[in-house]
């Protein structure tokens, strides 16, 4: 139980990389915040996370919003006290990757992107740190970077520099919050299977070649950053700041 009892909020948590988090964190003994966007598909995928928390013997609350609101992330947190006395972990998952060429790039889906990716992500970060600056016990801020934020992407030119900005994000904030006692790493899986590369997956041209450049032989699932995101939330990680942790089968290291 690498986390029992500690209260821990995850963006991003109705689906994919977050959803496997907060499940596996739960098994591992804390209770949960599980922020969505807060559409009637989201709150339906919650529902049944929550009930597979509950089925582990830990708690949890949902609460929906927009990622790039300010607002959403104070809910967050303030929730997280409410409901379970202060926030010792926060998870930031909350991610979207609509893939698009560069030339014709809507500036609209270019906002949104950083809105939500990178801006989303400070917001969470900041209100999370200051609660865990006031309650004076440290805590751990880990954030979903990616792969992308190490090579670039011809049809991901809005997405890849707001994975770097998380990854720069988190190594910065090593520096800034190290005083208190909270830790910040990132996490950058690979070519790994969500709601966010489905259409792109579909097609098995596509799939194999993709496969075909990861060494370990398969494409990531949800599951894989589960592990590795519970050790940088608990204390097996404990000397461990502004780590940039590849969970990608080998891919990176195949490109070079």
């Amino acid at each position: 139980m690498l986390l029992s009892g500690q209260s821990v909020i995850v963006t991003g948590g109705s689906s994919g990389i977050g959803r496997a988090a907060a499940l596996a964190c739960a098994r591992q003994g804390a209770d949960i915040v599980i922020g969505h966007i807060g559409s009637d598909d989201s709150a339906a995928e919650v529902a049944t996370l929550m009930d597979e928390i509950d089925e582990v013997g830990r708690q949890s609350v949902a609460v929906g919003g927009d990622a790039a609101d300010p607002e959403t992330a104070r809910r967050l947190v303030d929730t997280a006290v409410d409901a379970f006395g202060g926030v010792d972990v926060l998870i930031n998952s909350a991610g979207i990757c609509p893939f698009h060429s560069f030339l014709d790039m809507p500036l609209e889906l270019y906002r949104q992107t950083v809105d939500v990716n990178l801006n989303g992500a400070f917001y969470a970060v900041q209100a999370a740190a200051n609660q865990m600056k006031t309650q004076g016990r440290g805590g751990a801020i880990i954030a979903v970077s990616s792969i992308s934020a190490l090579v670039g992407g011809g049809m991901q030119t809005h997405y890849t520099p707001t994975k770097a900005g998380v990854n720069s994000l988190m190594q910065s904030c090593a520096i800034a919050l190290g005083p208190w006692n909270i830790r910040c790493n990132a996490v950058l899986p690979g070519t790994i299977e969500t709601a966010l590369n489905r259409e792109d997956l579909a097609s098995p041209e596509k799939r194999d070649y993709m496969t075909g450049r990861i060494p370990l032989g398969r494409l990531g699932e949800p599951d894989d950053l589960a592990g590795p995101i519970v050790f940088l939330a608990s204390g097996m990680a404990r000397y461990v700041t502004g780590a940039s942790l590849l969970v990608d089968g080998g891919l990176y290291v195949n490109l070079q």
